[in-house]
């Protein structure tokens, strides 16, 4: 270089080539510093025999007294000075110390031992581009990094041996080498592969170039985050969707309109066709009221249903009646028989009523369907359906004022239709559309007696309905349309209803002392004495007193009954033709 520093303070053009350059031994105490040249003795000069080293102190203890002269190599061609540096970096890093050619200027042939008493001093003044210490920073910027050589680097060579270069003493460098000035103890090199310039500033190590990420991962990781947000996108989506029903509005599908007609003997037919002809009754008076259901009987207005639905207006009380298409009307009562519980009203100016045909209850069977309609719980138009569960089931009800006048006995049609209180009164259909009975009775779970609600008071449904047979409300209400009162078929005994074996017994005495056999009655006629037990009516068994009153109503006056009785020990039958009795 021509700028006018010392050459061996330039710093290396590349890299790899200052790490080729030996690192110079420490410096010792007893060892001689090299004097700078002049800047006029810059210029490469001539080639000249490489002179000896003076070496003016005796080698250390350790070395041989005599050590091997060192040959001087051959001279050095003066190089052009524009490629003085490039050979001085063309120095084999191999060439031991003590062989590096003599041919240098004058002033380096020779060095003078230091005075003892003196300190050795700069030759020059201090030059601010000088090269500094080890470990401080320098004025100029930082050199790049150490960048990797396009070809591998020749082997290390062996280390001269000591005897080669006694300590205490330098080479001199071949003309236009660069040599560094003696500095303090280095750390061990390491290869060129991965050392650092040595001639670097010494702020810190300059890390290795960071390394590439793999495109293939880079790939992955994106890969994985776009699964991410599209699960989580997908999982909002769908928790929409499932809360909301869709991102869209809903329609339903639903099948195109079809007919409304029905088969007549369908449950939607028999209702269609009945409930015109059904009412709903509300009754008041005597401090009490309540409600229940009837069904029209002609056309003049008759309606018929049950005595304990009415008994409230039995003497000045208020009956509405409501119809199906939501007309009212107010209703008189014509009749009513607590024997039978029974009754008829009538409503007057009403037009376009629909009476109900009525069939026949002798052809009932067990198991045939049934329609039950009435208002339970003043829930009017109510539809239940069932079937005949049993026939002439002795059932009574009634027995609130407690002289027996208002004990109602029926030879019931047992349903499990659904009925609940309201729905006394009302009509039970057979699969026709027919009324084969009048709803009067249902069993309460807990309930020891009969009737709507029975003793329980308003319960519910539990299977066990109770109406009574067509045939005896037609002639009953017949009798109270015409006369205002019906009859009760009777055989003329006082029965003993303490009596606990089975059968009903004839008493010993009547009601106040009298006979307990009617004088010139239908029993004393047929030859019946006091004290016998009656087992069979009709070849129907019955178990007390209660269940042949039944089976004796259930006929009319007039009809013939074979009797079944025991007496003495014996059975006995007797033909008994019915008498007729005023009901109340």
């Amino acid at each position: 270089m021509d700028d006018g520093k010392p050459n061996w303070w330039s710093r290396p053009s590349t890299p790899p080539e200052a790490a080729r350059i030996p690192t110079p031994p420490p410096a010792e105490e007893d060892d001689f510093a090299l004097q700078a040249p002049d800047r006029a003795e810059a210029a490469p000069p001539e080639p000249a025999a490489a002179p000896k080293v003076d070496m003016t102190k005796d080698p250390a203890p350790a070395r041989s007294p005599e050590p091997t002269p060192i040959p001087a190599p051959a001279p050095v061609p003066e190089p052009a000075p524009a490629v003085a540096a490039e050979a001085a970096r063309e120095v084999p890093e191999s060439a031991p110390a003590a062989t590096a050619p003599a041919a240098t200027a004058p002033a380096t042939a020779a060095v003078a031992a230091p005075e003892p008493a003196a300190a050795p001093q700069p030759l020059h003044e201090p030059d601010e581009y000088r090269t500094p210490p080890y470990g401080e920073p320098g004025p100029w910027a930082p050199a790049p990094p150490v960048q990797h050589p396009t070809a591998p680097l020749p082997a290390p060579q062996p280390a001269v041996p000591p005897q080669a270069a006694p300590p205490g003493h330098g080479a001199v460098p071949p003309h236009g080498a660069a040599v560094p000035p003696p500095q303090g103890p280095m750390p061990p090199q390491t290869p060129a592969w991965g050392q650092y310039d040595p001639w670097g500033a010494a702020a810190g190590a300059v890390p290795p170039p960071a390394r590439k990420k793999s495109r293939r991962g880079l790939a992955l990781v994106g890969a994985l985050a776009f699964a991410l947000l599209t699960g989580v996108i997908g999982g909002g989506v769908g928790a929409y969707v499932e809360r909301n029903g869709g991102l869209n509005r809903v329609e339903l599908p639903q099948s195109e309109a079809g007919t409304t007609d029905r088969a007549p003997d369908s449950v939607a037919g028999i209702a269609a066709a009945a409930l015109p002809g059904v009412v709903t009754l509300h009754v008041s008076g005597g401090g009490s009221a309540g409600t229940g259901t009837g069904f029209v009987l002609d056309n003049r207005g008759h309606i018929l249903t049950n005595n304990h639905v009415v008994d409230a207006a039995a003497s000045s009380g208020d009956i509405t009646v409501t119809f199906s298409s939501g007309e009212t009307a107010s209703a008189k009562l014509i009749g009513k028989d607590a024997g039978y519980d029974l009754a008829v009203v009538q409503v007057t100016g009403v037009t376009g009523l629909k009476p109900l045909p009525l069939g026949n209850s002798d052809d009932v069977r067990v198991g045939d369907p049934v329609v039950a309609i009435g208002a339970p719980f003043d829930l009017s138009n109510t539809v239940t359906s069932g079937i005949i569960s049993a026939k002439e089931r002795p059932i009574t009800a009634g027995g609130e004022k407690g002289d027996g006048s208002d004990i109602s006995y029926v030879d019931a049609l047992q349903t499990d239709a659904p009925i609940n209180p309201g729905n006394s009164g009302g009509p039970l259909l057979d699969g026709k559309g027919r009324v084969i009975g009048i709803n009067s009775a249902i069993r309460a779970a807990g309930g020891s007696g009969d009737g709507d609600g029975g003793s329980g008071g308003q319960a519910g449904s539990i299977g066990l309905g109770f109406a009574i047979p067509v045939n005896q409300g037609k002639r009953v209400a017949e009798e109270l349309i015409n006369t205002g009162k019906a009859t009760h078929p009777v055989i003329g005994v006082s029965l003993d209803m303490q009596f606990n074996g089975d059968g009903a017994r004839v008493g010993d005495k009547g009601k106040d002392g009298t006979p307990s056999v009617t004088p010139d009655g239908p029993a004393a006629k047929a030859g019946l004495r006091p004290g016998d037990v009656i087992t069979k009516v009709d070849g129907q068994r019955v178990h007390n007193g209660e269940e042949l009153i039944v089976k004796i109503r259930a006929h009319r006056p007039g009809d013939e009954l074979a009797l079944t009785l025991t007496r003495d020990g014996k059975e006995l039958t007797r033909t008994v033709t019915l008498g007729a009795a005023q009901g109340g």
